[in-house]
């Protein structure tokens, strides 16, 4: 599917505000959350990542020239690729400059309002690439996915969203990357007042048995990049965290940790969050 050639300027808003994108008839994209998203629009691309992690972009990985990594493009085949727009998000967005001197860059990172920038990102493509219909149709989806879940969330009680690295574990609150699901399931937070922090609050599982969850969410770091340490069960299997109501009541929900840690704020990887969160919610 060809992506439309731009008539005019288009002003687009970004991560670093409204930016006049010329042309966006050969777009090179270095955010798998930007990927995921224009993937559901049905944009093709001329360049991306090498590796895109997440399942549902395998065919876009694969039929994708390899423009490097996230953290180190690989520019002279960006430069062959001959793209007239290059995006880039948070994994990729230190390397703004050095891949301004192939093409003009925009930066569509996802902030902490995780949520309200899925929403902002997926209108802008859609009007940059002249998808604002199936744009409006993807919002408008999402929205129904949201309102189930904050029915399913009603009077459930308290949270603690937590990512285990192996042995190490970290408290996410409100305002922060994983901050949305107490917002969109209605939960109170277990443990109010975490430093709001990319890497989260350092905790103990004393601190998890202390907060007291009625509910445990749990985002493994290592299984969604791969690495072979401790996995999340075996790092929280302690007679600690046992004890907690969110153990002994069965509510302890292992979110599928690659879409929501590598491709968070991307349409397909939040609204795999919002049914796995409604799915376990609603038992």
């Amino acid at each position: 599917m060809a992506t439309p050639q731009l008539l005019h300027a288009e002003p687009v808003q970004t991560a670093a505000g409204v930016t006049e994108v010329s042309s966006a008839a050969r777009v090179a994209v270095m955010d798998v959350a930007a990927i995921d998203s224009l993937s559901a629009l049905g944009v093709t691309l001329v360049g991306a990542p090498a590796k895109l992690y997440v399942d549902y972009l395998a065919d876009v990985a694969a039929e994708t020239p390899d423009m490097g990594t996230l953290f180190e493009p690989d520019l002279e085949a960006l430069a062959a690729a001959d793209p007239d727009l290059i995006i880039v998000g948070g994994r990729s967005v230190a390397q703004k400059d050095a891949l301004a001197q192939v093409a003009p860059v925009i930066d569509m990172s996802i902030g902490p309002d995780v949520l309200a920038d899925t929403r902002a990102r997926l209108a802008a493509y859609g009007a940059l690439f002249g998808k604002a219909g199936r744009a409006a149709e993807l919002d408008a989806d999402l929205d129904a996915r949201l309102a189930r879940l904050a029915e399913a969330g009603k009077d459930k009680g308290s949270g603690l969203v937590v990512l285990t690295n192996g042995p190490k574990m970290s408290a996410y609150g409100k305002g922060s990357r994983f901050g949305w699901i107490f917002d969109a399931a209605g939960l109170t937070e277990a443990a109010p007042g975490l430093k709001v922090d990319t890497h989260g609050a350092a905790i103990s599982h004393e601190f998890i048995a202390e907060a007291n969850p009625d509910w445990l969410f749990v985002i493994d770091r290592g299984a969604a990049v791969g690495d072979s340490g401790a996995s999340a069960q075996a790092t929280l299997d302690t007679p600690l965290v046992a004890g907690t109501r969110a153990w002994t009541s069965g509510q302890v929900v292992y979110l599928d940790p690659t879409p929501l840690y590598i491709a968070g704020g991307g349409y397909t990887a939040m609204t795999r969050a919002i049914d796995q969160l409604t799915e376990a919610l609603s038992r």
